[in-house]
């Protein structure tokens, strides 16, 4: 996990940004984790499983296929063969993801996976259990956090005018709530950097990781 660049955070404190344009910048692949469990979550939609049956939840997590990219210039996901880059992103599978990203069993499968992606190789992963779970060993641990109200604004900006305050405070503070109930990813383990992005550009911090990669030998 030598060359690895991990990185956590909560919803909108700009780590899929961030963590793509730092890939970009090292020349790394790059791994969005959540976009796993956003494809799990379609899966089950798609098959009508029960939202609080988590044996079943557990189940499809194992047998369903998930192609995604790991080049930062054309993210894609596919699910059991079938585009869902688009459909990861709705509304109703924000509403669904938790289901799965707080199933121990899901989550256990899919850390597996994401760690047999990333072996041997040089990425920048990103999501909530990177530093602790999936590349405990990495080079580089950075936890991206901000101000509530700045990743509220954040997330309200990526979904465009018109957004509703109720799903937008189930899209950042009750799937937060939700998946601390598993992992960590507010408190900095040792060894992990923290950066606070609430004052920062994309830029700043995108500057900010590739210098900590520089100075693990990574670039």
């Amino acid at each position: 996990m030598s060359a690895i660049v991990a990185i956590d955070g909560p919803s909108g404190s700009g780590k899929s940004t961030a963590a793509r344009l730092t890939a970009q910048r090292l020349g790394f692949g790059y791994l969005d984790t959540g976009a796993m469990y956003r494809g799990v979550a379609v899966a089950c939609l798609r098959d009508l499983v029960d939202h609080d049956d988590a044996a079943a939840i557990a189940s499809r997590t194992r047998t369903v296929v998930l192609d995604i990219s790991t080049d930062p210039d054309d993210q894609r996901l596919f699910v059991d063969g079938v585009d869902a880059t688009a459909a990861i992103r709705e509304p109703r599978v924000s509403a669904w993801v938790s289901a799965v990203s707080t199933n121990a069993e899901s989550r256990a499968e899919l850390v597996r996976r994401q760690r047999e992606i990333v072996a041997d190789g040089r990425f920048v992963v990103e999501g909530r259990d990177i530093t602790t779970v999936v590349c405990p060993e990495a080079a580089v641990r950075v936890l991206l956090v901000a101000d509530p109200v700045r990743r509220m604004a954040r997330r309200a900006a990526e979904l465009g005018n018109g957004v509703d305050s109720a799903a937008l405070h189930d899209q950042v503070i009750r799937r937060d709530r939700d998946d601390s109930r598993l992992v960590n990813f507010t408190d900095a383990a040792p060894g992990v950097t923290v950066i606070d992005s609430t004052d920062l550009t994309i830029e700043e911090v995108v500057r900010r990781i590739v210098e900590l990669a520089r100075e693990a030998g990574l670039a």
